[in-house]
């Protein structure tokens, strides 16, 4: 079947600037940041761009072939340009400035019919290297923020930047022909089809990214305290439930359940704001205390628990024990405060898989309780740990 390369480009172009019109929607909606002002004008530059393109031939050649390819190139920057500000990245405009007025320059040097290759080359290649740019920054967002949808984004200009490379590659050995709109066959013919099919699919990714932050932040708020970051009691469970997975395999856990000695004398004399204060200098040490993988969660009030995935309970002990000097430590100096506030801490160990949370949190509550009444400010295990 002989494909109308005019054809495609025009159906291509059209789509590109609905698109680009939808995206600029999105952004009045007011529910985005600056990404999607970017990615709608991208999509806006790529569709004029291709649509003078459109017309090589009927317009003058300073537009069809030199403004054109610079819409077109300065479009696809764009892409990059909300990519890297969707994932809080700061762009450099004074370089993307500078590569469009290169790339148009250089149009401008081979405006002639014969600088088709050189053209043809040139664009194929920046286009490309901006895709594998936007796939570098796709595998950025998967990696930092564990978006699935990201490795869609990249899935989606992997194989467009492979298209415009052959295309390069075509193009300097002579393969691709002397002009844009040939008469007859033309090399890559279904692979103009299968990019302007990429072209219109992946204009939605960055919604699908968006989507999936948003829904990524309403878990996260809701399974964690909003004073101090650590999780909430439903996120505790949903955390101590993965730790074993599917297959229920044992998995060896310590527990420490902590509380806040004086914690009523500290809001009582200094007031609430002074006790919120503290809450967070304790979340913000243990975190500084304790592994990437370990979970902290706010029990309620002043009581904190700490899991502590495949320790034991002579490890968990020397960690609560780390936890309690610090936090003393770290604490600021309060006149007026006749007791200032430590930690006495229970400490137990369990299996995930065969205990429930509630069973190693009553264990930990009773080495808690026995640290207090033993005086606070003193790290306790379980009593059969004790007792052997």
């Amino acid at each position: 079947m002989l494909l109308d390369l005019r054809t495609i480009y025009a159906v291509a172009a059209a789509t590109s600037i609905i698109l680009g019109c939808m995206q600029l929607c999105a952004l009045a909606t007011g529910r985005f940041e600056r990404w999607p002002l970017w990615w709608g004008l991208s999509s806006l530059l790529i569709g004029f761009g291709m649509m003078l393109t459109v017309f090589r031939g009927v317009i003058p050649d300073a537009a069809s072939i030199v403004l054109a390819n610079t819409l077109t190139w300065a479009g696809y920057l764009l892409v990059l340009v909300s990519v890297r500000s969707f994932g809080g990245l700061r762009n450099r405009p004074g370089f993307y400035v500078a590569a469009v007025a290169g790339a148009s320059f250089l149009l401008m040097l081979w405006i002639e019919p014969e600088g088709f290759a050189k053209r043809a080359a040139l664009v194929s290649l920046l286009l490309g290297c901006c895709d594998i740019a936007v796939v570098r920054e796709g595998v950025g967002l998967a990696r930092r923020e564990k978006l699935r949808s990201a490795w869609i984004l990249v899935a989606l200009f992997l194989p467009t930047a492979g298209l415009f490379l052959t295309r390069a590659v075509f193009a300097i050995t002579g393969e691709l022909g002397t002009e844009l709109f040939p008469p007859g066959q033309v090399p890559l013919q279904w692979a103009a089809v299968g990019a302007a099919g990429l072209l219109v699919i992946r204009s939605n990714a960055l919604m699908l990214l968006a989507t999936e932050r948003s829904r990524n932040q309403l878990v996260a708020l809701a399974r964690h305290d909003n004073l101090t970051g650590a999780m909430n009691r439903g996120g505790l469970e949903g955390a101590v439930a993965g730790l074993v997975g599917r297959q229920r395999r044992p998995r060896r856990v310590a527990l420490l359940l902590i509380d806040i000695d004086h914690f009523k004398a500290l809001n009582d004399t200094h007031g609430h704001a002074a006790g919120d204060e503290i809450l967070k200098l304790f979340a913000n040490v243990a975190r500084q205390q304790l592994r990437s993988d370990d979970i902290l969660a706010r029990q309620g009030g002043d009581e904190f628990a700490v899991v502590l995935p495949g320790l034991g309970l002579s490890e968990a002990m020397r960690v609560a024990e780390r936890l309690r000097v610090a936090f003393t430590t770290a604490l600021p100096q309060r006149p007026g405060l006749d007791q200032p506030p430590t930690l006495s801490i229970g400490v137990t160990e369990g299996d995930a898989a065969s205990q429930t949370l509630d069973a190693l949190l009553r264990d930990a509550d009773e080495a808690l309780y026995r640290s207090k009444r033993m005086g606070r400010n003193r790290v306790q295990p379980r009593l059969d740990a004790l007792a052997s």
